[in-house]
């Protein structure tokens, strides 16, 4: 079957006004499939599917869902290869990439299957009246997830797995770049047990219009977004009119800092998988890369080599590296940045030039000696080109890393974990990877702070997001 339809009630329904759009390939820049397009009564019909299935989720036992969470687990691990492929088609990466991704979605309903059963409270007596104060966590109630392109399975996936665990029904909406790897999860889901009404999938070129009425809907308790810093605080005020519960995954301007005493293959290493990993189309991604003016030259050769070792192609041929950005506009502004960054002194080591070829391709590039001032070093690049500034001292460094409105997530390679600590809580950041250039783990509880979001995914914080704290006073 075709799954390129909405899914509500967990029916396949054509869409109210009957409005498609098309998907493309960003390899080829030719059109994969078209994908209904919901509007305002669609979303109408999946708030009601999810409001019938609320009552009986909730009601089941922690271990009936955590039963399910683990089914969807093991059929998704047993076809990774599809969805790697699908993944590969409609955002571009490369297919070992995509691999990752699937690997780490699936990841995701294991970990929240084990989570679902955990969701303790406790009892303790109050100090002067003596009464008992039991504490218990219940369903938030319907959540909205709305998920960027760069992750098309896992931003889903860590966003639904927590919501069935903790007893919440959920309504998508996924990017319209990307709409059919998570459309392809939904009869998954089915064969693992989810029942009709509990995940909705609104694929939509009305993004704005349609999640507002979504948000605006009393039913409504959860808003869960991962994107820009822009939209989500577009999000955040129509959220406040319902009070809504705000988890926000939003931009990043990642730091990564290597000291003079640090491993410099670990950390070029580190830096190529932080940097390159989804081809710098991430909100984790190094976008910022200080290193110690005694070991620059070493690091930034030994990267560029690295760099320059990459195949650049269609993500589903085999050896390529680095497949196509995701859309033109992506790909323009990247070498906006490089332009910019090289007009205003940068020493370009490697790359900076579109290939003259079809699909939304740049290639792996490296600039040098960026100064502070370029467009790259303040906004997120997105992209994969690394922007390599240096340092001579320790405070100057970390305020040249705090210097940004973003919090989300920094890297730090040192020799002496003593100082890596110390640093890494000097950085005002809600991640830190030391000595790692990977922070995203379905155990750990992922988000940042200042302007890149509010709340946690991931870790058991993150199935918290879509559960209230009841407090009962009581006597006996």
């Amino acid at each position: 079957m075709d799954y390129t339809d909405l899914y509500i009630n967990g029916e396949w329904r054509k869409g109210a006004a009957g409005v498609r759009f098309d998907v493309l390939n960003p390899a080829t820049e030719e059109v994969l499939t078209s994908v209904a397009s919901a509007e305002i009564d669609d979303a109408a019909a999946a708030l009601d599917a999810a409001e019938a299935a609320f009552a009986d989720w909730a009601g089941r036992t922690p271990r009936e869902r955590s039963e399910i969470l683990r089914k969807a687990w093991e059929l998704m691990t047993a076809r990774l290869d599809d969805f790697a492929r699908l993944i590969t088609l409609e955002n571009g990466k490369a297919r070992a990439d995509a691999m990752g991704e699937a690997t780490y979605a699936a990841e995701f309903f294991r970990w929240f299957a084990e989570e679902a059963v955990r969701a303790d409270g406790m009892i303790t007596r109050a100090p002067a009246s003596g009464a008992r104060i039991v504490v218990q966590h219940k369903p938030a109630g319907i959540a909205v997830l709305v998920t960027p392109w760069n992750y098309p399975a896992a931003m889903g996936t860590r966003k639904i797995a927590p919501a069935l665990a903790a007893g919440c029904p959920v309504i998508i909406k996924p990017a319209s770049e990307t709409p059919l790897t998570m459309l392809a999860l939904m009869p998954l889901l089915e064969e693992a047990g989810v029942p009709k009404g509990l995940v909705n999938v609104l694929p939509s070129k009305n993004t704005g219009p349609l999640v507002d009425h979504l948000l605006h809907d009393p039913r409504v308790r959860v808003v869960s977004f991962t994107g820009s810093t822009g939209v989500g605080r577009k999000l955040l005020h129509a959220a406040a009119d319902n009070v809504l519960k705000p988890a926000m995954e939003l931009g990043g301007n990642a730091p990564f800092l290597v000291f003079e005493d640090a491993d410099i293959d670990a950390a070029v290493e580190g830096a190529m998988l932080a940097k390159m990993r989804n081809l710098g189309e991430a909100c984790t991604a190094a976008n910022r890369i200080y290193v110690h003016e005694a070991v620059a030259e070493e690091f930034t050769t030994k990267f560029t080599q690295r760099m320059g070792e990459l195949k650049l192609g269609n993500g589903l041929d085999a050896g390529v590296d680095v497949g196509p950005l995701v859309n033109a506009a992506t790909r323009d502004k990247v070498a906006a940045f490089v332009s910019d960054a090289v007009s205003k002194g940068a020493e370009l080591r490697l790359g900076g030039q579109v290939p003259n070829r079809p699909g939304y391709f740049y290639p792996p590039t490296v600039l040098f000696n960026v100064p502070s001032h370029a467009d790259c070093v303040q906004d997120e690049i997105f992209g994969p080109v690394g922007a390599i500034q240096t340092f001579d001292d320790e405070d100057d460094v970390i305020t040249r890393a705090n210097d940004t409105e973003y919090g989300l997530v920094a890297y730090v390679f040192t020799g002496e974990m003593g100082r890596g600590m110390r640093i890494c809580e000097r950085l005002d950041y809600g991640m830190v990877g030391l000595n790692r250039g990977l922070v995203s783990d379905p155990a750990a509880p992922f988000g940042g702070t200042k302007q890149s979001g509010l709340g946690r995914e991931g870790g058991h914080e993150g199935m918290l997001e879509f559960m209230e704290t009841q407090y009962i006073s009581a006597s006996w």
